[in-house]
């Protein structure tokens, strides 16, 4: 869960989590007790199981999720407004930059597999959100004596996440590109389960690249099956 600053003095949550007690009192104690938050956007369609005692924390905040949020947790009082949509992400875009992978299922048939993902970037801090579309690989010591810190990477199911079509590897690679291009000064990226990797030994545009580099057999067997 990531805290957002607007410039009027107001918050924004990124996804929901049920903060410990320490953290709780941290977070009421930056946003007045809560009522600063505004809204709690909801990125990834399978992380559901906090939102709601997000919606019990902060029951004046605008819940918004993707269509599944709204599939698995109809008893919440959701924002009609999917997060996915693009009217949705223009409604934050004075701040946050919104970046949904191309080729990939957002929401795969299969539970299992969480490779689609709403990516978020805070401008101004130049910091990344990302559901486990990307995640941050903390190698073993010995490992980083040659190839040092942790590492940038796309979900293990990637594989299973790609549309069964042709052009879908294509379509991943050019979003990847398109998205370190864009966000090329980006600072750090936070990501779901794993960890925050600094963007300053090696910039956003060359962990993506690595990151490519280390699914390239997927991405080659997918294409060699559908083109």
């Amino acid at each position: 869960m990531s805290l957002v600053r607007k410039p009027g003095g107001t918050f924004i949550l990124l996804d929901s989590y049920a903060p410990e007690t320490s953290d709780r009192e941290e977070l009421m104690a930056l946003t007045e007790g809560g009522a600063l938050i505004e809204a709690v956007l909801n990125v990834h369609p399978f992380h559901t199981i906090h939102c709601q005692a997000m919606q019990d924390m902060l029951p004046h905040a605008r819940l918004i999720g993707t269509r599944r949020h709204h599939e698995q947790a109809p008893e919440l009082d959701w924002d009609p407004h999917f997060i996915e949509d693009e009217a949705t992400q223009r409604q934050f875009s004075d701040i946050l930059d919104f970046s949904i992978p191309s080729g990939v299922d957002f929401i795969s048939d299969d539970d299992s597999v969480h490779v689609g993902s709403v990516i978020v970037r805070h401008r101004e801090s130049r910091i990344v959100h990302a559901d486990d579309t990307l995640m941050v690989i903390d190698l073993p010591s010995l490992v980083q004596k040659v190839v040092p810190g942790p590492q940038l990477r796309f979900h293990p199911k990637l594989a299973d996440g790609l549309e069964k079509r042709a052009g879908a590897a294509d379509d991943y690679i050019r979003w990847a590109r398109d998205m370190a291009r864009d966000w090329a000064d980006t600072a750090a990226v936070c990501a779901a389960h794993s960890g925050i990797i600094y963007c300053d030994e090696k910039s956003f545009p060359e962990a993506i690249d690595k990151a490519l580099e280390h699914a390239a057999c997927t991405l080659d067997d997918h294409r060699k099956t559908y083109g």
